[in-house]
């Protein structure tokens, strides 16, 4: 009799044992995956009023200073490489004056790595800490405010904010109403697909990729509102973007919201910056 219990047992905890393992692998599969193919060549930069000149020199002497010394490659290592300590700051959240005092910076969360919101409310991101080492050079009073992507636009013309960072791309038809900062980092679009999606595999080319993207009819792909991405997907004549008429764009506020849209069945696939993909599908695939 104890031997007959104790296979039973054993083939119990066999079983158990499956389904746990079945169960924990269920659990871990991913949700989303990229498509290693770049889509675009894009410049990033910071964007001021057009005749805020004297900023816009600073603010290059500034950046050309902290690549000389190293401080650049030091952030960049933080949010991309996770080498040190990240620094996060307080946003405002009510009405600041724009007076010679302050620095304020107008921004849009989340676009890790450049800026997030970490779990204890504060901003954190590359924009964000080359913003708080400006102010802290100039002597200044950091203030931040995250708003809508457009808002930020409309912040900067008005005089509300200095300036915008917020992975902002530079293009000609910006750079006639709106001053840019020198580059200081070069990005590109990349699709997020659902991880079981098997359409892309093996491209290697832009041309490739697009070839799929042409084939495809009443596919609903997202993007952030206002980004190059919605550019891409619908098409800009200003920007070089011929779009795609045979698919259906959708905005969303953050390309996160897009991705979980991904993630529920609504959208095909989303188009977003690299940096920003690569940290999405990070965060949102179980670990």
């Amino acid at each position: 009799m104890k031997k007959v219990a104790i296979s039973v047992l054993l083939i119990l905890v066999m079983v158990v044992g499956t389904f746990a393992l079945v169960a924990c692998n269920k659990n871990t599969d991913p949700l989303v995956k990229i498509v290693n193919v770049q889509l675009t060549e894009e410049e990033y930069a910071f964007v001021m009023d057009k005749e805020n000149t004297a900023l816009q020199s600073d603010m290059n002497d500034f950046l050309q200073k902290i690549k000389d010394n190293g401080t650049f490659q030091t952030l960049v290592d933080k949010y991309f490489k996770g080498v040190g300590e990240k620094v996060g700051y307080t946003i405002t959240t009510t009405d600041v004056t724009n007076t010679a005092e302050n620095f304020i910076v107008v921004t849009n969360c989340p676009f890790e790595p450049f800026e997030y919101l970490g779990l204890d409310g504060k901003i954190y991101g590359l924009d964000i800490e080359i913003a708080a080492a400006y102010a802290a050079e100039k002597g200044l009073t950091l203030v931040i405010k995250n708003i809508g992507f457009d808002d930020i636009f409309t912040q900067v013309d008005v005089g509300y904010a200095d300036i915008g960072m917020a992975g902002i791309t530079v293009s000609a038809d910006r750079e006639a109403v709106y001053n840019f900062s020198s580059t200081y980092y070069n990005a590109s679009q990349k699709i997020i697909v659902a991880a079981g999606n098997t359409d892309f595999d093996g491209c290697t080319t832009v041309e490739e990729v697009e070839a799929v993207l042409s084939s495809l009819q009443g596919k609903k792909i997202g993007y952030q509102l206002g980004t190059t991405g919605g550019m891409y997907i619908d098409g800009n004549e200003d920007w070089g973007y011929d779009g795609f008429a045979n698919i259906e764009g959708k905005s969303y506020a953050t390309a996160l919201d897009a991705v979980n849209d991904l993630i529920n069945g609504n959208i095909y696939a989303v188009v977003v910056d690299e940096a920003p993909a690569n940290a999405i599908v990070t965060a949102v695939n179980p670990k």
